[in-house]
C-alpha cells in the first residue's frame, strides 16, 4: 500500500529520533536501519527539503531532525516523500460520474482519510515509547551503539 520511499523515510526519521540527538552519517542510517545508502541518499535529502530533517556537511556532520521527535508525526513525513492522494473525481474520467464518486470510489477516498487521519496522530515519540515486541526494530536501534550513539532512553 505503501511505496518503498515512505518505508524508508519513515525508517529513517525513526533513527534519528532514537538517537541522542547527535548528526547521523546517511551510512549509520542505512545499516541501522538496513536500508540501501545509496536510496536512503535521496529520500534524506527530500527530507531536509522538506524541513523534517537538517544536514550539515563536514567531519561531525550528518542528519539531525529540525524538532524534537513528539512534534513529528508520521502523515508529515509521508506528505513529504509521497503525499496521499484523495479522489476528488473519478479517476475514469466518465461523463456524468465525476462531480459525484461512485460506490467504490467513495469507499477508497474515506479508507485513504482514515490512514491520513490514523498517521497524524501518531508521533515518532509514541512509536519509540511503545514496548514493541519487535525484534527487528530493537536490533537495529542496539545498532546505534557501535557509532557512539545511545538510543533514548524515557
Amino acid at each position: 500500500m505503501f511505496s518503498q520511499t515512505v518505508e524508508y523515510a519513515m525508517r529513517a526519521v525513526l533513527a534519528l529520533a532514537a538517537g541522542d540527538g547527535s548528526p547521523m552519517t546517511t551510512r549509520q542510517i542505512a545499516e541501522t536501519m538496513m536500508v540501501p545508502q545509496s536510496y536512503l541518499s535521496k529520500v534524506l535529502q527530500a527530507l531536509v527539503r522538506g524541513g523534517l530533517v537538517f544536514s550539515t556537511r563536514g567531519l561531525r556532520g550528518g542528519f539531525v531532525l529540525t524538532r524534537p521527535a513528539a512534534q513529528i508525526n508520521l502523515l508529515e513525513i509521508m506528505e513529504i516523500v509521497n503525499p496521499i492522494r484523495r479522489i476528488e473525481s473519478c479517476p475514469l474520467d466518465l461523463e456524468g460520474h465525476s462531480s459525484q464518486l461512485c460506490p467504490l470510489h467513495r469507499r477508497l477516498d474515506q479508507a485513504m482519510a482514515m490512514v491520513q487521519e490514523a498517521f497524524a496522530r501518531t508521533t515518532l515519540a509514541e512509536l519509540l515509547s511503545e514496548n514493541n515486541p519487535c525484534p527487528t526494530l530493537k536490533g537495529q536501534l542496539q545498532n546505534l551503539r557501535p557509532y557512539g550513539l545511545q538510543p533514548k532512553q524515557d
